[in-house]
């Protein structure tokens, strides 16, 4: 029987919340290809979502615009559903420079890359849980329009092992080298195995704290356990167990032979073409590069930069789109698009820019032409691989509005009863000084303040004037990186400082209850910055203080500006309508101000997080705390004091 998504919160839906998951569920069971969310800010949004999932019961899939935006969602959705599959499928790159050839000036930048072992094990976690789960939510980003090799081939490579299944411990190795597991019987960690006399071990390369202990008697399999692989304490006892491959990118041996025929056979193709255009230098640096790729390929199964070959690897014409997890996922799955407008453009844009940067590649003997193949999907086949989409925004664009002919489902009434700030316009001329002013009656309150400037210049410029008239004030860019961003967060909500000053990082995904004045400097300067989507947005950063206020300082009332007042508006008189009706009195919104080790650990009881917290410093002191603590880890487990090294192993994880 098909297990069930089940919430599990004291939480019931409320306010606007209640007729939209009514109006979604009802739509998608009737059919409708497309539907938008309409949603202010602060309604509750991934509540109402979750809800249209447990309602439906089928497999989701959530695009969020950017790492940060996923990981919000991956620990929401994760409480709400503890009893199901919540996965997160993000870039695994911490770093990434993508190979590129300059002609102008001769430069090859060979790959470059820092993968993050989290989010790999996350990735495989994810696919394994779509294909063998019914009950499964995966949050990604555009991440998932990339090739990830074949699903036909990731299925057929799984391993199947049960007790009293017989089979030799030497063709289980062999199965799990196809897999591109290591043998390595020093350093067991995730993607490898060991085998200690009758027994074979195997670290998953989905987990991260658990293994697998296989015990023979004989050729037949005795016992199946799940241990702790650090302090080998047994979990619980399997009747049987699935193994995943340890790369997305493997192949079967038929499949290995086949591609490389057609390799050798693209390469002499492009060879020949050099040379007949007297382009010597290309046609050797492209038989080297390929030959040797060929030669890893049969020897090993893999090669660094596969994934330029998939073509031939998953036996796709030229042309044809790549693998990619949509594909994984069963055919009636979900798809929710947050904050739709900018989530269903950025997607869009990733094929140009990767087919130019290859274009090069391939012009000049780096890469063969299939490598064009290696790409994320064109739009039209991201919709053709697509079923019944949800777009959620508080300002969905053009392109989600014209699928549903403008007939949106609103929720713009808040469980809270707040109602969205008031909007007032005053001249620009003086806008510094006025709201000087304005930030000093809001600092009396105890209250916070977002300043958004058109530039980085202005936000320094800005900054530095108010700090030298005593004001405590920050500044946020995209220079700042995101784990200090959530840290000057965090000491905006506790008082560490009154104001924050950005640009167009005070909009979607800032939750800060304490905000009571937005001020929105050059209202009037048409643009990307000063659209109706962008003013709306920044506006919805003060929805969550009964006593929000947003000051446009503008000489001019711009298209944009009238839009934004005109909407807000609209959706307060309806608010205010429903307060009264249902004598809702609103109240300012009440949030913990969690630590960014609560954020990125929900899991950790108080207990572990007060330890981490007593050694959470700046990044360069986490690196050295990591190091310290990693040799204290070792140095216990060798002294057999496993427990204290596992306790030490969750500080680690949670620091790195």
């Amino acid at each position: 029987m098909k297990k069930k998504f089940n919430i599990k919160t004291e939480f019931t839906p409320k306010g606007g919340q209640v007729k939209a998951i009514k109006e979604i569920t009802e739509k998608v069971l009737k059919g409708d290809k497309h539907q938008v969310l309409l949603g202010v800010t602060g309604s509750g949004k991934t509540f109402t979502m979750a809800n249209v999932i447990q309602n439906v019961n089928r497999q989701a899939l959530i695009i969020a615009p950017n790492k940060t935006l996923a990981a919000q969602l991956y620990s929401e959705f994760k409480q709400l559903f503890p009893e199901n599959a919540v996965e997160y499928f993000v870039s695994y790159y911490d770093y990434y420079q993508p190979e590129a050839y300059l002609p102008a000036n001769d430069v090859y930048i060979q790959k470059d890359s820092s993968l993050n072992e989290t989010i790999d094990k996350m990735r495989h976690s994810a696919t394994k849980s779509v294909l063998s789960r019914e009950d499964v939510i995966i949050i990604a980003s555009v991440s998932c329009i990339y090739g990830i090799g074949s699903k036909e081939d990731y299925l057929s490579l799984r391993i199947f092992l049960e007790i009293d299944m017989e089979i030799k411990r030497e063709t289980l190795f062999k199965k799990l080298v196809d897999i591109l597991y290591e043998r390595n019987d020093i350093d067991f960690h995730r993607g490898t195995f060991r085998a200690r006399g009758d027994t074979v071990e195997i670290f998953p390369a989905y987990e991260d704290s658990l293994a697998l202990r296989v015990e023979f008697f004989g050729d037949t399999i005795d016992e199946i356990l799940e241990f702790d692989p650090l302090t080998g304490t047994i979990k619980k006892k399997l009747n049987k167990v699935t193994i995943y491959p340890a790369s997305h990118y493997v192949t079967l041996q038929q499949t290995r032979l086949r591609a490389i025929k057609s390799i050798r056979k693209e390469l002499d193709e492009r060879v020949k073409f050099f040379k007949n255009e007297n382009k010597l230098i290309e046609a050797q640096r492209i038989a080297e590069r390929t030959n040797y790729d060929l030669e890893m390929i049969q020897e090993i199964g893999y090669c660094n930069g596969i994934e330029n070959y998939s073509v031939h690897l998953t036996g796709r014409k030229r042309g044809e789109h790549p693998p990619t997890l949509l594909e994984y996922f069963n055919k009636d799955f979900l798809l929710f698009f947050d904050e739709s407008h900018i989530s269903v453009p950025q997607l869009s844009a990733m094929y140009k820019g990767d087919k130019a940067r290859k274009k090069t590649l391939i012009e000049y003997g780096f890469r063969l032409p299939s490598a064009l193949d290696n790409r994320p999907l064109k739009f039209e086949e991201f919709q053709k691989l697509t079923g019944q989409i949800v777009y959620v925004s508080a300002t969905p664009a053009d392109y989600e509005l014209e699928k549903v002919n403008y007939k949106v489902t609103e929720q713009i009434i808040r469980p809270t009863g707040l109602i969205d700030p008031k909007i007032e316009v005053r001249s620009a001329k003086y806008q510094v000084d006025d709201l000087f002013g304005e930030i000093k009656k809001r600092i009396e309150k105890k209250e916070r303040v977002l300043v958004t400037t058109l530039t980085k210049r202005m936000a320094e410029d800005l900054t530095e004037y108010y700090l030298e008239l005593g004001i405590k004030i920050n500044y946020l860019h995209s220079d700042i990186k995101t784990m200090e961003r959530m840290d000057i967060i965090e000491n905006l909500r506790r008082g560490k400082f009154d104001v924050l000053v950005g640009i167009n990082l005070l909009r979607e995904g800032l939750d800060i209850p304490e905000v009571s004045l937005i001020a929105i400097l050059d209202a009037d300067k048409e643009g990307f910055l000063r659209s109706n989507r962008s003013l709306m947005q920044t506006c919805g950063r003060a929805s969550r203080n009964i006593n929000g206020t947003v000051i446009m300082y503008a000489d001019t009332l711009t298209k944009s500006m009238d839009a934004t007042i005109k909407e807000t508006e609209r959706r307060r008189k309806k608010q205010k309508a429903y307060n009264e009706k249902h004598n809702i009195t609103p109240e300012t919104v009440t949030k913990k101000i969690d630590t960014t080790f609560e954020k990125l650990t929900p899991d950790l009881k108080k207990d572990e997080l007060d330890e981490i917290s007593d050694i959470k410093g700046t990044y360069t002191t986490n690196v050295i705390t990591i190091e310290e603590l990693e040799k204290e880890m070792l140095k216990a487990a060798s002294n057999m004091e496993f427990e204290k090294a596992a306790k030490l192993r969750d500080r680690i994880k949670a620091l790195k």
